[in-house]
């Protein structure tokens, strides 16, 4: 049994954060999948011992003057 996935939307879509660990030059955060993989893949690649670690992002409280309008 084949399963498939359609799209929903198409705004962005990004639920998470990562940190990128380099090892002895420190780590970078950074927001959004498509950057991490143009970093990795322009400047850390070929690097020994990098990891990336995915971490959840904050999500934001929706702020309302109460009640319903």
């Amino acid at each position: 049994m084949s399963k498939h996935f359609t799209q929903t939307s198409d705004g962005l879509y990004d639920r998470h954060i990562y940190r990128l660990n380099i090892p002895n030059q420190g780590s970078l955060v950074i927001e959004d999948y498509e950057t991490l993989r143009r970093v990795w893949f322009e400047r850390i690649r070929n690097y020994t011992g990098c990891t990336v670690e995915i971490l959840d992002s904050k999500q934001k409280k929706k702020t309302t003057n109460g009640g319903f309008k």
